[in-house]
């Protein structure tokens, strides 16, 4: 065996199986989009601006694309075809490039997206009285997480002249003139945030697996281009 054969299959299996990794990775990533859409079942009529329901939608895309990505990079490394060796890079190199854009522009405009998500928020409670589907998510919400109101319970006011849907008040409170004073955005983004650190840790390592299944990538194309040669 050659020297550039011997090369090019310690490179064909360093690259299956870090894309084996990749794609176990982005079945992680969506069975956890997966488990988060159905522990937010019950306030799914909500605008996907609320933070949980957000979260879960950008976890199964991601999981999604991540895992067809991890596939077709492990048939591109047995099969040792540059045209599908080519498209898994130009696909994994967008998919980096998105990432980071993605981390970038929530990090840099995170206060406007908040701003713009909490007023969908509130504009989606006017149709609380007339759409029986979003006043069952908000009461889910607000006996969930003991909240009341988007931002304030005074977010209510002008929805319900001036009163407080019973949901903000402990069960058997009605009416409901004092709910409980802390919003329902920052409740659900502190509950995210305490169980998304795993899930954080666990996108980084996906992302070194991504860096370097990019690199053993075009590796191999190099090398598959050089055994072609030689064997002109």
């Amino acid at each position: 065996m050659s020297l550039s054969r011997t090369c090019l299959c310690c490179v064909k299996y360093l690259m299956f199986v870090f894309n084996l990794i990749f794609w176990l990775g982005g079945c992680g990533l969506f069975g956890v989009g997966v488990w988060l859409s159905f522990t937010q079942a019950e306030f799914s009529s909500l605008p996907l601006s609320f933070p949980s329901l957000s979260a879960a939608n950008l976890l199964l895309v991601a999981g999604g694309i991540t895992m067809v990505t991890g596939f077709l990079g492990c048939l591109g490394a047995l099969k040792e075809q540059r045209c599908l060796l080519f498209m898994f890079f130009v696909i994994l190199l967008l998919l980096v490039l998105t990432e980071v854009t993605l981390a970038l522009v929530i990090h840099v405009f995170r206060e406007e997206l908040d701003s713009k998500a909490q007023n969908e928020l509130r504009e989606g409670m006017k149709k609380y009285q007339s759409e029986s589907g979003l006043k069952q998510s908000w009461d889910n919400v607000q006996k969930m997480f003991k909240c009341c109101g988007v931002t304030n319970k005074t977010d209510w006011y002008d929805v319900l002249n001036g009163t407080l849907p019973s949901s903000c008040c402990t069960v058997g409170t009605d009416p409901c003139t004092d709910g409980w004073g802390e919003p329902c955005y920052q409740k659900a983004r502190q509950w995210l945030l305490a169980n998304i650190p795993s899930v954080l840790v666990f996108g980084v390592c996906i992302g070194v697996v991504q860096i370097l299944a990019l690199v053993f990538s075009m590796l191999m194309y190099c090398q598959i281009m050089c055994a072609e040669k030689h064997l002109d």
